[in-house]
């Protein structure tokens, strides 16, 4: 399974916040965005301190989607 997090970007856009926004707020590194954008890995104290900004939970910000594997693999 791969983790989107397309969700907290909706979730940013209707509340007006830039990803610079967040990473002050939120207390971590450019790097996380990053990692966000691409659907890596991210602790879970950061995903906390999403949800605390953010002011919601985690279910709102992230998802679970099927990883599809191309033919012959």
């Amino acid at each position: 399974m791969a983790v989107s997090y397309k969700k907290l970007f909706h979730m940013m856009i209707e509340n007006d916040m830039t990803n610079a926004d967040l990473q002050k707020r939120a207390g971590f590194s450019a790097n996380i965005i990053t990692r966000l954008k691409r659907g890596g890995y991210i602790s879970l104290e950061s995903v906390e301190n999403i949800c605390r900004v953010m002011n919601c939970g985690v279910d709102d910000i992230l998802e679970f989607v099927p990883e599809y594997k191309a033919e012959g693999e």
